[in-house]
């Protein structure tokens, strides 16, 4: 009896816990930005890629970050409640890139390293 208690027990909580993940996940979607990307250690490089990756999840509604270098493309997961594609790429902007469409900011571009920039 005392397992079957303890099985009911797990069987909710598991029950519980895939509900709480199903409806977080209809809140992320998936954005692919095309950028331009100069440099060949992009990711390893602290005013490019690595700086993308780690800093732009800590800005609203950003899930996870990855940049492709060979595709030159940004997938971005995120939290379409807090925030928007269009937001996001302005902020990618704002980090010195061009984000599909939306031109790299010149002040933050002029602060790449070198090795960054055409």
């Amino acid at each position: 009896m005392k397992v079957f208690h303890q099985l009911k027990i797990v069987s909710a909580f598991l029950f519980l816990f895939t509900v709480s993940n199903s409806l977080l996940a209809k809140d992320a979607d998936t954005l692919i930005i095309k950028t331009n990307i100069y440099c060949d250690h992009c990711k390893e490089c602290e005013s490019c890629g690595g700086k993308i990756e780690r800093d732009l999840t800590f800005d609203k509604g950003i899930e996870a970050v990855q940049l492709d270098e060979k595709t030159m493309t940004i997938k971005v997961t995120y939290n379409s409640k807090k925030t928007n594609p269009e937001a996001i790429r302005q902020l990618i902007s704002k980090y010195g890139l061009d984000a599909d469409e939306v031109k790299a900011d010149p002040v933050a571009y002029s602060k790449l390293d070198e090795c960054c920039k055409k």
